[in-house]
């Protein structure tokens, strides 16, 4: 016989908690303390789903970015990026990149997304330098496809994020980042995709 709330239930109920929570009264003067007395958890149970009030926003991502992290170099880094947003489902994050400003959230999700961006940039550039591209040219094009994934989820939660196709917006975004592929001889940028 188990006690208490299954685990994936109980970190939804505490995402849906503060998401609320941030909504009445914003992000900086909602607590843990308070969030856990919404979602029916003690304080110290909030900290076995979650390290910070921030954590709440970015988990998903976050383990998603941990997996290409893991994986560099990939082969196929636009494949890859693909792959992190492959079912990625309406989440915090979603509702907190359409509300930032009624949750008070406009800074921590700047600060948030530069984070996830950097890092999805380092494995991009990571997996394309060990396909022979330079250093810049690598940057360049982590940048490029980071900011590409960052616009796409923006774009996807302001659409409507249950409603709306993030692999459509994220195929418009990673065309326009596609010029930043290195070309490995006249232009054949198919050999690193």
């Amino acid at each position: 016989m188990t006690t208490g709330r299954p685990r994936a239930s109980s970190r939804e109920v505490l995402s849906e908690a503060a998401c609320e929570l941030f909504l009445e009264r914003g992000f900086d003067a909602t607590s843990i303390t308070e969030i856990a007395a919404r979602a029916g958890v003690s304080r110290s149970s909030f900290f076995n789903y979650f390290e910070s009030k921030e954590e709440i926003l970015w988990s998903s991502l976050d383990q998603r970015v941990a997996r290409l992290e893991s994986a560099v170099p990939v082969s196929d880094p636009v494949a890859a990026l693909r792959h992190l947003c492959d079912g990625f489902e309406p989440d915090s994050l979603a509702l907190a990149l359409v509300n930032a400003e009624a949750m008070g959230l406009t800074d921590e999700l700047e600060r948030g997304a530069a984070v996830r961006q950097a890092r999805i940039a380092r494995a991009v550039a990571a997996s394309v330098v060990a396909k022979g591209a330079g250093p810049v040219e690598a940057a360049v094009c982590g940048a490029a496809h980071a900011g590409a994934v960052m616009i796409a989820l923006e774009r996807w939660a302001r659409a409507g994020a249950g409603r709306a196709s993030l692999a459509d917006e994220l195929e418009d975004a990673l065309a326009i980042a596609a010029v930043t592929l290195p070309s490995q001889g006249a232009g054949d940028t198919a050999a690193l995709v």
